[in-house]
């Protein structure tokens, strides 16, 4: 609504009524928050703050009424313009609708202030600086006279905090620790209320935790020293433009914290961070840039600062998350890429684990992604001989779980099932075995069962040979077409691997366990199974029955995991990330599952 239909639709009060207050009432408590810049347009006016921005557009008189509210809200005389202008009247109701737009974007600010730069920021500066007023932060490090300390005294005075350098041999060199604290804070509670942020820099690479308490500060530190030490330039000279940009940067994030302000990650308006996680600032001098990315690689020891995230849903939830696990800076897994290889006919996407090649393939190049994801981090986590299970998401998981573990199971009662390719019946299954059989110029045959006795759901298993050289591609399905797709879809990423990339170590094929978060709300009108979309929907339909009648084949259940006391660091620290990442890990039976090719 523009301000001229604002005051176009006022209606004036009751007679003998009395108006209700509104924001012309009220506005002797505001005034514009420092540093907003106004331009004035033909027909409006344009305000940009120092994060924030709105355009007023009405009619040729809007500029002149605006003339009149900044100097209203500069010179205090808000009482005496809400006396003269009627309640009811098309002028109130203009004022007001600027007033509030005032307020949507954040550009006025309660009066009287605190220092000239908390008006600017903060939504109630004399609260903000009251806060900062009862603080002291304490600079600890190896170095007290190190371009690190210097820098953040330095910034630490300019925002008229108190300031204790102290040195101590607790932290590496190329670190330093900032602590605030309460000064007059009660002695049973010391220690428990401090805010705190680590800053590291070596060799041309640096960054800054997220705020939390000297302890989680100190895990988030180590985590981050250890994986930017791939990132670092060894022999290069000392320079300041990095210490200046980290340590003023660690004091930004702390003093927000103290005086109750967002943190400055939250401003930088970059849709990468993922939500409800802590973001990490990392900084490189080649060339001299900051940015913020979300932190999940350490263990959480402030159980209430982060807690994980609730788990995966779809299929655009696990795509979010998998950056942060994979941050090229930050992350604790290797990015699939999909570089060079082919796409077609089925998508491939490579990364490494353990200095080994991983190759995954799917119908689509996401899905591939995220099943290198799921078995690139099972192999992290299985370094010390752990069984375990990765999904995205608890369903995910279940469903790549049970599918492994009767894969590998030959127990169960098989009954002969014939099938033969039918591009009416079931698209996708005679499209990936006319992809293999013809296209690829496989000679494969493939062998359909129907497992167990008959009771409870139904379960198919599909399993294409190469008459020379063996198996190539098997599925455990709801359906027997459904297993013929995904078996025949494994076998076509099997043969692509061979000849697109003989040397990994490691081959990921799919399952229909990623159906359930594929699954779209809705379909296009023309997608019929043909399409890859619309079969994983229906292929998600099933999956809930499918796993019911697994476990019960098996006679197991998947169940949750977690590292025990012994385990390695970095076992507990990836861990920790997927769960703060809404991944599941579950553990599974040795006996039943195999370390290696995963279905």
């Amino acid at each position: 609504m523009t301000v001229d239909q604002a005051a176009q639709s006022a209606t004036t009060s009751p007679e003998g009524g009395q108006a209700e207050p509104d924001a012309l009432d009220s506005l002797m408590r505001w005034t514009l928050r420092p540093g907003v810049s106004v331009t004035v347009l033909h027909n409006g006016v344009h305000l940009r703050g120092w994060i924030t921005s709105v355009t007023l557009e009405g009619g040729a008189g809007l500029p002149v009424l605006w003339n009149r509210l900044a100097e209203t809200l500069a010179t205090d005389g808000s009482a005496e313009l809400a006396r003269t202008v009627p309640a009811g009247s098309p002028l109130r109701a203009a004022l007001v609708t600027v007033i509030d737009q005032l307020h949507a974007h954040d550009l006025l600010v309660e009066r009287p202030g605190g220092e000239k730069w908390l008006d600017a920021v903060a939504d109630r500066p004399t609260v903000a600086a009251a806060a900062l007023s009862r603080s002291r932060v304490r600079v600890l490090g190896a170095r007290p006279d190190g371009p690190l300390s210097r820098a953040a005294v330095r910034a630490l005075d300019r925002a008229g905090v108190r300031t204790e350098t102290v040195e101590t041999a607790d932290l590496p060199d190329g670190q330093i620790l900032l602590v605030a604290s309460e000064v007059d804070v009660s002695p049973a509670l010391a220690g428990e209320q401090d805010s705190a942020v680590v800053v590291g820099l070596r060799s041309g690479v640096g960054f800054v935790t997220p705020v939390g308490s000297a302890l989680q500060a100190r895990a988030d530190a180590d985590g981050l020293a250890e994986r930017l030490r791939r990132r670092e330039v060894h022999g290069a000279a000392e320079h300041s433009g990095p210490a200046a940009l980290l340590a003023s940067s660690a004091v930004q994030r702390l003093v927000c914290a103290v005086a109750g302000l967002r943190d400055p990650s939250a401003e930088a308006g970059d849709a990468r961070l993922l939500p409800g996680l802590p973001a990490a600032l990392v900084a490189e001098r080649e060339p001299l840039r900051g940015e913020y990315r979300s932190w999940a690689g350490s263990v959480l020891v402030d159980a209430d600062r982060v807690r994980p995230r609730p788990a995966v849903r779809t299929l655009a939830e696990a795509l979010a998350r998998i950056p942060v696990l994979t941050d090229r800076m930050a992350g604790v897994l290797d990015e699939p890429d999909p570089g060079p290889l082919p796409q077609l006919p089925a998508a491939l996407v490579r990364c490494s684990v353990a200095d080994e090649v991983l190759l995954s393939g799917a119908a689509r190049a996401d899905l591939a992604r995220l099943e290198a994801v799921c078995r690139a981090a099972e192999l992290r986590l299985g370094t010390e001989g752990w069984d375990l299970v990765v999904g995205a998401g608890a369903d995910h998981a279940r469903g790549r779980a049970l599918r492994r573990a009767l894969t590998r199971q030959h127990t169960a009662t098989a009954t002969h099932v014939p099938w033969s390719p039918d591009p009416e019946h079931h698209p996708q299954a005679h499209h990936w075995w006319s992809v293999l059989v013809r296209r690829l110029g496989v000679d494969a045959e493939v062998a359909v069962s129907r497992l167990g006795t008959g009771g409870g759901g139904a379960v198919f298993r599909a399993r294409f040979r190469e008459r020379a050289s063996g198996l190539l591609g098997t599925a455990v399905e709801a359906s027997a077409d459904d297993a013929v797709a995904f078996a025949a879809l494994s076998a076509v990423v099997r043969v692509q691997s061979a000849t697109d990339a003989p040397h990994a170590r490691h081959l990921v094929t799919p399952t229909g366990a990623s159906a359930t978060l594929a699954r779209p709300e809705a379909t296009a009108p023309w997608e019929d199974t043909g399409w890859t979309t619309a079969w994983l929907a229906e292929a998600a339909g099933r999956e809930p029955e499918l796993q019911e009648a697994l476990a019960a084949l098996t006679g197991w259940t998947p169940q949750p995991w977690e590292p025990p006391a012994g385990a390695h660091a970095d076992v507990r620290v990836l861990w920790s990330a997927l769960r703060q990442c809404g991944f599941s890990v579950l553990s599974a039976r040795h006996e039943a599952l195999s370390a290696e090719g995963s279905p």
